[in-house]
């Protein structure tokens, strides 16, 4: 697994081991932290090394033995996505030419391993439509707003992968992730939830952008895991691409008034624009909503947990590492 120490990473990685795989972790810790996998660090089926999936190297001797990879790596949130564009389309796009042609040299040599791509709602844009689905038009914005980068090179992975599918018949699956909210999200790049949860238990305010009046649909991370793990079990999901995640949208404002109602009702809402929080050239898309309907064709009923509990949840996890 590539980006194994992230948020979701580390989650299916524990996944993965309680249901008693070998799993071997490929992750540099630029935004993950070995701290993520701290309840399975010593895990005697757990091989872990801090490295880049940029080492063509290192992959190569990581994917000895192993019959499927999940590729999470890549560069994340909409901070750092607007501060370091170069990094962004690096991250995404060159590691995962590789990742690609060494599974084909595999493929070649006789031993197939499956492959997950993580990738993610953004390769949408800014499509008008209210509800997105898997074969709806990317419509980005200009190259002059770096905003959209990170859709962009997304987009470029899922296209190589599907590539790899169509000629050489290497078994891709492609999950394009909406908001995936749980515990160890950290809010430093940019990421909603965890940025309005610190915000609370620091007093407050709670900064949202914009009026708020944008819509996200937020899935408990531990949901997104296990239809990762049954979308990689599926035959019908080989060379497809599927949304996962919550289709019940909520507001940004929404989400904060739900922040505020499970810390403190006395913490207020201060409003800034996106041009005070990430600069004059940033782009926003108001509306983020999935179609699950290949979902649940492909794997059966999928339901979520209530936004309000993995709020809590959330809580009470940053109350207890600020106790740490």
């Amino acid at each position: 697994m590539t980006g194994g120490a992230g948020f979701i990473g580390s989650h299916l990685v524990e996944a993965l081991l309680a249901r008693g795989d070998r799993v071997a972790v490929i992750d540099d810790e630029s935004t993950g932290t070995r701290a993520n996998l701290a309840a399975v660090i010593e895990h005697p089926r757990l091989h872990y090394v801090q490295g880049s999936v940029a080492d063509r190297e290192l992959v190569r001797g990581m994917l000895d033995g192993v019959d499927a990879v999940y590729h999470l790596a890549a560069a994340v949130g909409v901070r750092l996505i607007a501060d370091s564009p170069i990094h962004t389309i690096e991250t995404n796009v060159y590691p995962m030419e590789l990742l690609l042609d060494e599974l084909s040299r595999l493929q070649a040599a006789g031993r197939t391993v499956r492959l997950f791509l993580a990738s993610t709602s953004e390769v949408y844009g800014k499509n008008p439509k209210p509800v997105w689905r898997e074969d709806d038009d990317m419509v980005f914005g200009p190259t002059t707003r770096p905003r959209w980068s990170y859709g962009t090179s997304k987009a470029i992975d899922e296209f190589l992968a599907l590539a790899y599918w169509r000629e050489r018949q290497l078994p891709t699956v492609l999950g394009r992730f909406f908001n995936v909210i749980g515990p160890r999200q950290t809010g430093a790049y940019g990421m909603v939830l965890p940025r309005l949860i610190d915000a609370a238990l620091s007093g407050g305010p709670l900064v949202v952008h914009d009026d708020g009046r944008q819509e996200r649909c937020f899935a408990h991370v531990g949901d997104v895991v296990r239809a990762v793990l049954a979308l990689m079990e599926s035959p019908q999901a080989v060379g497809r691409v599927l949304n996962i995640g919550s289709d019940q949208p909520v507001s940004i404002l929404d989400l904060a008034q739900r922040v505020i109602a499970a810390v403190d009702p006395a913490l207020k809402i201060e409003f800034i624009s996106y041009a005070a929080a990430y600069g004059h050239d940033f782009e926003d898309c108001r509306r983020r909503v999935p179609d699950l309907t290949r979902l649940r064709e492909t794997i059966g009923a999928w339901p979520c947990r209530p936004l309000e509990e993995t709020i809590a949840e959330v809580v009470a996890w940053k109350r207890g590492a600020k106790m740490v």
